[in-house]
């Protein structure tokens, strides 16, 4: 299998979990129920509590995978949609509903704030050799 086949297969197994955990919502529907833009990935407009439980429900999957020795896309994907299955039920039983969460701002807005102040802050600070250089 060559890696574009293989990525294929992993987008295959992550949009099963994605299901799983969004109460049969596809990644899809939840792209564009929180207005996603085309190409853009769905974690940047999660919230982080939604990214949070994708993670775990991953972790888990990667934990099994070895312990198991699960190696078909078949027994992966069985794994990977019990976890976030599972997931989703702790987050349903604490009143989480994953899918009706509203949209986190965009994490590449944050990014591109967060280089703007960044380099803002940077013009405001004086050089620590100049404020020696003005002592002497």
């Amino acid at each position: 299998m060559n890696g574009w086949e293989i990525r294929k297969v992993f987008a295959r197994i992550r949009s099963k979990g994605d299901q799983s955990l969004f109460g049969g919502k596809t990644t899809q529907d939840m792209k564009d129920r929180l207005n996603v833009p085309k190409g853009r990935p769905l974690a940047d407009f999660l919230p982080t509590i939604t990214i949070k439980a994708k993670d775990f429900a991953n972790e888990i999957t990667n934990f099994n995978i070895k312990r198991d020795d699960l190696a078909t896309e078949s027994a992966i994907t069985i794994e990977h949609v019990k976890n976030n299955t599972d997931v989703r039920g702790v987050l349903v039983g604490r009143g989480i509903q994953p899918e009706s969460l509203p949209a986190a701002e965009d994490l590449k807005k944050i990014e591109r704030k967060h280089e703007s102040e960044k380099k803002k802050l940077a013009k405001q600070i004086t050089p620590l050799e100049k404020i020696i250089d003005d002592s002497n």
